[in-house]
């Protein structure tokens, strides 16, 4: 049996996906989680040595959580457990996170409008040790792998993670110290990631920037 941990703050849709795994005669759901901490915990207590409970498999992960958000939390179970499949779920378009999710060691990506069929393949292949790549994704990544090709890429692509995190907050109007709050940052490292932000898109204020996050269609982010 593949044992999967169901990790989204919205229990409508946790409901949808249990329903889903519940088709599958090899799949069994090892736990579900509201946040990310609590997916970590539960991850961390199936794989300590002489648990009652059974390790977890595979961890479908939203991307949009309240703490800390799935792309964080995917860093940190790849730290701890490197060969724990992962696969990111989310309702945003796959040219906002798909490339970033696999690059940060996702097992795979895959939009909520997936229907149950799919889902299950995916769980099925990221469990054996496979990627999951649509061929949406997998365009997206050949484009920044073709040989001899340099392909011009977006300003907001060069952002590391934790910049990317600070510039969708600063692009939605959030305060220096609400984003601080928010990433447990001081307010001195979120002015850091700022200008980093400014200098690599270009922009010279924070309505600059949430200008360019209209204009590069990342609004919805």
């Amino acid at each position: 049996m593949i044992q999967v941990l169901v990790c989204d703050d919205h229990q409508i849709v946790r409901q949808g996906i249990k329903q889903m795994l519940a088709d599958a005669a090899d799949i069994a759901l090892a736990g579900e989680a509201d946040c990310g901490p609590e997916a970590l915990r539960q991850v961390r207590a199936s794989r300590t040595p002489g648990s009652a409970i059974a390790p977890i498999d595979v961890v479908l992960m939203d991307i949009a959580m309240p703490q800390r958000d799935g792309l964080d939390v995917l860093r940190q179970l790849k730290t701890e457990f490197p060969k724990l499949p992962v696969l990111m779920l989310s309702t945003y378009p796959d040219k906002q996170y798909a490339v970033r999710s696999l690059k940060l060691g996702a097992a795979g990506y895959l939009n909520k409008s997936a229907d149950s069929e799919q889902m299950i393949a995916a769980i099925r292949q990221v469990a054996v040790g496979r990627l999951f790549i649509t061929p949406a994704v997998a365009e997206q990544l050949a484009a920044t792998i073709r040989p001899g090709v340099a392909p011009e890429q977006p300003l907001h692509e060069r952002l590391s993670h934790r910049e990317w995190q600070v510039f969708r907050m600063l692009s939605q109007g959030s305060s220096v110290g609400e984003i601080a709050e928010s990433l447990s940052l001081s307010s001195n490292t979120v002015s850091t990631y700022r200008a980093r932000i400014l200098e690599k898109t270009g922009a010279r204020n924070d309505v600059e920037l949430a200008l360019y996050a209209v204009r590069a269609d990342l609004t919805s982010v």
